[in-house]
């Protein structure tokens, strides 16, 4: 349905696309991956037209319809929500308009030709949905969160987010049969998020998308295009797949490098031996000439590793935190009510519910930033506490850059490591001489986030985290906080980063909460056994059955729930090694100590004099020293057993 022959784009210079030739078949479901910058973007306004490129051309099947969301930047006034939404289907209302004016036509004198054009637009209107428009409208609406007491309220009273869910309503039910969307999902809860994911998977045309939700890719798209270099390379399957798939590629692609560069390097030594001798000058014109058709081999880049280690926390109470019958309230409009919550040592909660339910109010009162208005707030044991708020990176200083900024908010004992720490969180070389000021929205969330960890926290609260980030920033900051040995309580719509970190789910809904233990697989699964409406239980089941899927392969249901299990055993078994080696190393720490402390003893002249008491210390310290060789291979061993486990 569309095709790209030759495209070449360049801005400022810089080559965005080089020889690109790409085509997109219908009912394709395609999603575009690539580090930011790479060209993703570009190449969607490409393909809708908004863009034009230099060289080469845009061929359009005839009868292509384009849809097109930006990631921001739409707003719409002057209409009521619904009336706003139903304007989107403006060719299906004119249609009705001239049916009605046909069959007004035709009661007075049934004339052939209306009578055909007649029986000829009930056909295309029937078609197209026009009998269903206001219930496609009202469940678009619902799915994308809009409440039905909203529907008449003006457009210009919704914010920035929900404007961006105007827009994609209004795509939605225009139904173009090339779907493109950039950043779908960013202002989106994960209820909404459930919804679009059912709604793109039954969607009958053509989608291509740039999403940085893993989960949402990995259910939605069964292509990959990786933008990188000035090429597109194609990889079939989801999310998952592609990150297999690429791993294997990248590494044959290191290797036959290697094998090209040492045949170039070869040729080259023959060219420089032989040059000046007239008996070998056609054989190194014939390796010259060898030598400038070879084309080079192109490796992508190498993903960055993380290699940060909290500092070590101090030791809080079983019970850290605790809210009493707390309840919130503003003005008259009451948020939250009778909630009663405990957190407790080393559990990692996550905190869902549709927008506005009140997560945000909920971690202000767990961190103690706002007081409730009714019921209290109990702090634990030698509680230390940090909190991540959504606009964390408002207080960035802008006139320091990231090295300065890092530096004035860091303990000294972190200073000699900041540049480590800025290089796990992707600030590496000249980027941590920039000043905050040009930094874009995840490049100010990865700083923020990097000052906050630096400092040692019993007890973290991080409200949308993951806000801003891209795929490869996420990776970074889950590995991070899968290693952290204290409590953590989070809020994020990113289902794939919930699901791989949660201990526990609290869902906020009505001004309440309710608990749940486990991921949000194991939510979803709750969800479904306490019985909702046949809809949300189909999508829940999908959802539930894709969390435990994964790589959406065809394995039976039961080998599915089987290898789900043995992950859910293997997590299980994880936090408990690491359970395990934190005590282990608060053992070793104190072993060492009391052996520094006998050999002060034993160095001292006077002690041999006392011959029995030398012996008894001798003998102490023979015993230290042997216990701990023991802790320090069975240190070893559990670091064994998790690098398998984690492998």
């Amino acid at each position: 349905m569309l095709q790209l022959k030759n495209i070449e784009i360049d801005y400022s210079g810089r080559k965005i696309f080089n020889g690109v030739n790409w085509h997109i078949l219908p009912n394709a479901r395609i999603g575009l991956c690539g580090e930011n910058g790479a060209g993703k973007s570009t190449l969607l306004k490409l393909l809708c037209g908004i863009n034009t490129s230099d060289k080469g051309d845009v061929i359009v099947a005839k009868g292509t319809t384009f849809g097109y969301l930006p990631q921001d930047g739409l707003h719409y006034s002057g209409n009521s929500l619904f009336d706003e939404v139903r304007n989107a289907c403006a060719d299906l209302l004119s249609m009705a308009d001239e049916i009605a004016t046909l069959e007004q036509q035709i009661s007075v004198v049934a004339d052939e030709k209306d009578l055909e054009r007649y029986a000829h637009l009930q056909d295309q209107y029937s078609l197209r949905g026009g009998f269903s428009l206001e219930t496609d409208i009202a469940k678009v609406l619902h799915g994308l969160g809009f409440n039905e007491q909203d529907w008449h309220k003006p457009c210009e009273q919704f914010s920035g987010g929900w404007q961006m869910r105007i827009a994609l309503a209004r795509l939605l039910l225009q139904r173009p049969n090339l779907l493109l969307l950039d950043e779908p999902t960013n202002h989106l809860d994960l209820p909404a998020r459930n919804w679009l994911e059912s709604y793109l998977n039954s969607y009958p045309f053509a989608v291509v998308l740039v999403s940085h939700d893993r989960f949402f890719m990995d259910q939605v798209v069964k292509q990959i295009v990786e933008v990188w270099n000035g090429e597109l390379t194609e990889y079939p399957g989801n999310y998952t797949l592609y990150l297999q798939e690429r791993d294997r590629r990248v590494a044959a692609l290191r290797a036959a490098k290697q094998r090209q560069d040492e045949e170039i390097e070869r040729t080259e030594a023959f060219i420089n031996r032989f040059r000046y001798q007239a008996n070998k000058a056609s054989q190194v014109q014939s390796r010259v000439r060898q030598l400038e058709k070879v084309v080079r081999i192109k490796i992508p880049p190498l993903r960055k590793k993380i290699a940060f280690n909290f500092p070590q926390p101090a030791r809080g109470g079983k019970d850290l935190l605790e809210l009493k019958q707390a309840g919130q309230c503003y003005g008259e409009h009451q948020v939250l009510r009778g909630v009663n919550l405990m957190v407790t040592r080393q559990e990692r909660i996550a905190l869902v519910g549709a927008n506005g339910a009140g997560k945000s109010t909920l971690m202000r009162l767990l961190a103690g930033s706002e007081k409730p208005s009714e019921g209290i707030r109990v702090e634990g044991h030698n509680l230390e506490l940090a909190y991540f708020a959504q606009d964390q990176a408002a207080i960035l200083n802008p006139e320091h850059t990231v090295l300065e900024e890092i530096t004035s908010k860091s303990p000294v004992a972190m200073v000699p490591k900041l540049r480590d720490v800025l290089g796990t969180f992707l600030f590496s070389g000249d980027d941590v001489y920039k000043r905050v000021s040009v930094l874009s929205g995840g490049e100010r969330n990865r700083l923020a986030l990097a000052i906050l960890l630096l400092r040692p926290a019993n007890l973290m609260l991080l409200d949308e985290p993951t806000n801003h980030l891209d795929l490869q920033s996420k990776d970074v900051l889950l590995q991070a906080l899968n290693s952290y040995s204290g409590t953590l309580v989070f809020v994020s719509h990113d289902r794939y980063f919930v699901d791989a970190l949660a201990t526990r789910i609290i869902d906020v809904e009505g001004g309440q909460i309710s608990s749940h233990p486990g991921n949000y697989a194991d939510f979803l699964h709750s969800q479904q056994e306490q019985g909702i409406d046949s809809h949300a239980a189909e999508r829940v089941e999908h959802n539930a059955e894709a969390v435990v899927n994964g790589n959406g392969n065809n394995k039976d249901k039961q080998q599915r729930k089987l290898e789900y299990a043995q992950r859910k055993d293997e997590q299980r078994q994880l936090r408990k090694l690491h359970k395990q080696l934190q005590q282990l190393e608060a053992d070793i720490e104190e072993h060492e100590q009391q052996s520094s402390e006998f050999e002060n003893q034993l160095a001292d002249p006077v002690l041999y004099q006392d011959h029995e008491r030398f012996n008894v210390l001798s003998n102490q310290h023979s015993g230290l020293t042997q216990a701990l060789e023991e802790l320090y291979a069975c240190w070893e061993q559990l670091q064994l057993e998790i690098a398998e486990l984690e492998g």
